[in-house]
C-alpha cells in the first residue's frame, strides 16, 4: 500500500435471470420521458431489441431505435447517432447489444451535450460536461463496457482504434440478463468470451493492480476459465451463460480501475486496418505477449494458470507461469479460434507499421509489465504471422 489507488464503477449493477424486466423501473427512477435504443440490424433481426420495446411500451415510455452501428464501428457514427437523438428529442439512451453499440451510446450520450467534434476528447479526461443518462444492456459476455469509464472507436484515416477515456461514460446502469445471451452463435461466444478473460488475465498483470481489482480479475478467470468451454458447446446452458455474463461484469470492474496492457495495444492496429473481430484479435497475441510479459512478474503470471484450474503443484515459479501461457493457447484451440495473423491478409511487409501503431497506444503500454520497444513488437507480430 505504498500508492494511492481509486477504485470507480457504475454506481448501479441489476443482474439476474428476467432482469430485462426492470427495465420500466429503472428508467422511471431516471425520470426519462423518450429513450433511444442503440442497437445494431442483427439484434433486430434477432427479435431482441423487440423485447425491450415491448417492455417500455406496456409501461407507456415512449422509445425509437438507432440501429446504424457497425462492427468495429467508425467514430463518425456517433454523428448520425447524436442527430437521431435529438430528431427523437430523447433524454435517456439505452445501449443493447455487443460492444459496438454500448460504446457508440456511451459517447453518443456524452456528445449531445458537449461541442465540437468528437475528435477533441480522444483521451484522457478530455470531456467538458457530463451528458444524458445511459441504461446498458449487455447481450454478450465479453467487453464489461457497462461497467467502464471507457468507449473505443475506429478512426479509418489512421488505421487505429481510438479511445475515449471519461467518469461521464459511465452508465447510470447496468442491467443484465443472461436469457439476453443464449442466442450467442458458438463463435461469437467464443472470441467475447475470449475477451473477457483476457481483460481478466491484463488487469492482473497491470503495473496499475490494486488489491481490490486483483480480487475481481482472479474471480474473472475462475468463472470464465470454467464456464466458457460449455457456453462454446452448449448455449444453452443457462448455468453457464450466467456465469460467463458475471464474470465478463467483474473482469470489467477490474480492468476499468488497472487498466489492460499490450495485449489490447497489439490488437488494435491489426482490428482497425484488417478488420479483425476485437475477441479474436486479441486471442491471436495473447499468448506472445504472456510469453513476452511474464518476466515482468513471475509469481502473478504462475497464479494465473491456478486461477485458470491448472495442476501446478510441486512447479516451480517458471514453470506455473509457463502453464498459464500454454493452457490460454489450449483454449483458444478448443474455441476454435484462429491462431495466424495470415488467416486475415497480414504478410511480413505490413509488420513494420503495425508495430508502430502498436507503439502510439501509449496509454495502455504505461500499464505492461515489461518494457516495450518497437523491435519487440515487430518480433511478437512475427511470432504469430
Amino acid at each position: 500500500m505504498n500508492r494511492i489507488t481509486l477504485f470507480r464503477t457504475t454506481p448501479r449493477i441489476v443482474m439476474g435471470l428476467g432482469a430485462l424486466k426492470n427495465l420500466a423501473a429503472e428508467v422511471g427512477a431516471l425520470k426519462a420521458k423518450k429513450i433511444l435504443i442503440v442497437t445494431d440490424q442483427g439484434l433486430i433481426d434477432a427479435g431482441l431489441v423487440s423485447q425491450i420495446q415491448e417492455v417500455l411500451d406496456k409501461a407507456g415510455i415512449q422509445n425509437a431505435f438507432f440501429k446504424d452501428v457497425e462492427t468495429d464501428p467508425r467514430y463518425e457514427i456517433v454523428a448520425d447517432c447524436v442527430a437521431k437523438i435529438r430528431s427523437e428529442d430523447a433524454d435517456l439512451i439505452v445501449g443493447f447489444g455487443g460492444g459496438s453499440p454500448i460504446d457508440i451510446a456511451k459517447v453518443s450520450a456524452v456528445m449531445a451535450t458537449n461541442e465540437g467534434p468528437i475528435s477533441e476528447y480522444f483521451g484522457i479526461d478530455l470531456v467538458p460536461q457530463p451528458g444524458l443518462s445511459t441504461i446498458i444492456i449487455p447481450t454478450t459476455a465479453g467487453t464489461g463496457s457497462e461497467v467502464t469509464p471507457i468507449a473505443i472507436l475506429s478512426d479509418h484515416t489512421e488505421k487505429l482504434k481510438k479511445g475515449i477515456v471519461s467518469s461521464y461514460l459511465f452508465p447510470s446502469v447496468a442491467l443484465l440478463d443472461p436469457e439476453l445471451t443464449l442466442g450467442l452463435p458458438p463463435d461469437v461466444t467464443a472470441a467475447t468470451g475470449m475477451d473477457a478473460l483476457i481483460h481478466a488475465i491484463e488487469s492482473y498483470t497491470s503495473k496499475n493492480a490494486s488489491s481490490l481489482s486483483d480480487l475481481l480479475a482472479s474471480q474473472a478467470m475462475n468463472l470464465i476459465s470454467r464456464n466458457i468451454r460449455t457456453a462454446f458447446a452448449d448455449g444453452s446452458n443457462l448455468t453457464a451463460r450466467s456465469n460467463m455474463l458475471e464474470g465478463s461484469l467483474l473482469a470489467g470492474m477490474a480492468f476499468c480501475n488497472a487498466g489492460v496492457t499490450a495485449v489490447h495495444a497489439f490488437a488494435y492496429p491489426i482490428g482497425a486496418e484488417f478488420h479483425i473481430p476485437h475477441g479474436v484479435a486479441n486471442s491471436i497475441m495473447l499468448t506472445p505477449v504472456m510469453e513476452f510479459n511474464k518476466l515482468g512478474n513471475l509469481e502473478k503470471f504462475a497464479r494465473i494458470a491456478d486461477y485458470l484450474g491448472e495442476n501446478t503443484a510441486g512447479l516451480s515459479t517458471r514453470d506455473a507461469a509457463n502453464t498459464a501461457v500454454e493452457a490460454m493457447r489450449n483454449l483458444a484451440a478448443d474455441l476454435k479460434i484462429p491462431g495466424h495473423l495470415s488467416e486475415f491478409g497480414i504478410e511480413e511487409k505490413h509488420i513494420p507499421e503495425l508495430a508502430e501503431g502498436v507503439m502510439k497506444v501509449t496509454r495502455l503500454l504505461a500499464n505492461n509489465p515489461r518494457y516495450l520497444t518497437r523491435q519487440d513488437a515487430e518480433d511478437i507480430y512475427r511470432r504469430v504471422l
